[in-house]
């Protein structure tokens, strides 16, 4: 761990999938000064957790060795970042050290902000309650929701940003197509809360998930917020502001997937990088990444204020963007890449077909994929989602060549 100061002339904070992309990025540009600053010691493939809580994934497949994602040459500072100046170019981390640095890329993902919920950090685990947002939890999600024969099932999805936002819609689908292949939907109320007035916002795919929810008979409750959980007589409370008015509404559960609301890291929060919004991301140009007051200063994926989609998806076509945008600054030259908003979004309308909704910032669909068409369950989506998408992950986005 480092204790001292030391200069780099590019810091990146962050080890996650854009920290280690963009540095890939850079080692292969022949940048020879990059450092990570990144205490984890596992790196882990987020996007696989939902299938590992629906039951048709191991979560070990998920993780792996930090040591073995980080690009070679790159310097890597196991430790956290506490704090950034950006005015001195100094970054300080949890050993009391400064890292000083000549140009800097943000990204340290969002946080989970389970204790915004009353009740929901004691009930994680237990009596039927889980989340996929949680290496540990996924796989008590399948547990609960395998053996579920009869009652309530809730799904909810909270207000604001969140990364991978399909998600708690995927795991209702896999659940209710599990319960009806063993003959037991008939037998589940299943019950999905938005906080918003649509399953999705691109009206294509909306149209299909809607037929979803129907096909399975799920509840679907929009303008619903969960504001409290009773894990002592398995109440959810939500607040229903359906119509302009407001109702607290408690819903009895057996088994409830939650999703916890997000937001920037706290330190985060607190920085000159953040922008004036409570949720405190690190303000930069939607298109360039560049920040929009400290110009060696650079900011991606679930941290940045750019508002698109948070998903894995968009973190792929936003790494390019910095690499080629910060090589153009540090050669004197003009930021001349722009990002359009696109993310994708893979949903698992059942455990053996996948919708790919892709968009950009004009939420019109944006399909990358020629001769295909993606605005409807496909089959071999699903084999792209259960092996493809972690095989690029692996072998070509943390690696720099996708």
């Amino acid at each position: 761990m480092l204790k001292d100061s030391s200069h780099h002339r590019i810091l990146i904070v962050g080890g996650g999938s854009a920290g280690i992309s963009v540095a890939a990025r850079l080692r292969r540009s022949g940048q020879d000064d990059v450092a990570i600053i990144e205490p984890s010691e596992k790196h882990y493939y987020q996007p696989l957790w939902t299938l590992v809580g629906g039951g048709c994934a191991p979560a070990v497949e998920s993780v792996r060795a930090q040591a073995k994602v980080m690009p070679k040459g790159v310097h890597w500072i196991k430790d956290s970042a506490t704090e950034i100046d950006p005015d001195n170019n100094t970054v300080t981390i949890g050993s009391g050290g400064k890292v000083e640095y000549d140009y800097l890329v943000v990204c340290p993902g969002i946080q989970l902000d389970w204790d915004q919920i009353p009740g929901l950090e004691q009930s994680l685990g237990k009596d039927g309650v889980s989340s996929n947002y949680d290496y540990d939890l996924a796989p008590k999600t399948w547990d609960f929701l395998k053996d579920l024969r009869g009652g309530t099932a809730v799904f909810m999805m909270p207000a604001g940003a969140i990364k991978c936002p399909g998600a708690p819609q995927k795991i209702a689908y896999l659940a209710s197509h599990w319960w009806q292949q063993q003959g037991v939907l008939k037998d589940i109320q299943v019950i999905l809360l938005m906080p918003g007035a649509v399953l999705f916002g691109v009206p294509e795919f909306c149209r299909v998930l809607d037929d979803v929810v129907d096909r399975y008979g799920i509840d679907v409750r929009f303008e619903h917020e969960m504001t409290e959980i009773k894990p002592e007589t398995k109440e959810a409370v939500f607040l229903n502001r359906k119509d302009g008015a407001e109702e607290s509404v408690s819903i009895s559960y057996d088994v409830m997937h939650v999703a916890p609301p997000q937001s920037a890291p706290d330190w985060i929060k607190k920085s000159p990088l953040a922008t004036s919004e409570p949720t405190g991301y690190v303000d930069v140009d939607k298109n360039t990444h560049q920040h929009v007051r400290w110009p060696n200063v650079f900011a991606l994926g679930d941290a940045g204020s750019t508002p698109n989609s948070k998903t894995g998806a968009a973190i792929r076509r936003q790494a390019p963007v910095v690499t080629s945008n910060l090589l153009a600054l540090m050669a004197g030259g003009d930021l001349s890449e722009e990002y359009d908003g696109y993310a994708a979004c893979p949903f698992t309308t059942a455990r053996n077909k996948m919708l790919l909704a892709e968009f950009d910032y004009t939420m019109k669909p944006h399909p990358t994929i020629p001769f295909i068409n993606t605005q409807k369950e496909r089959r071999d989506m699903w084999y792209l989602k259960r092996y493809g998408l972690p095989f690029f992950y692996w072998n070509l986005m943390l690696r720099g060549r996708g």
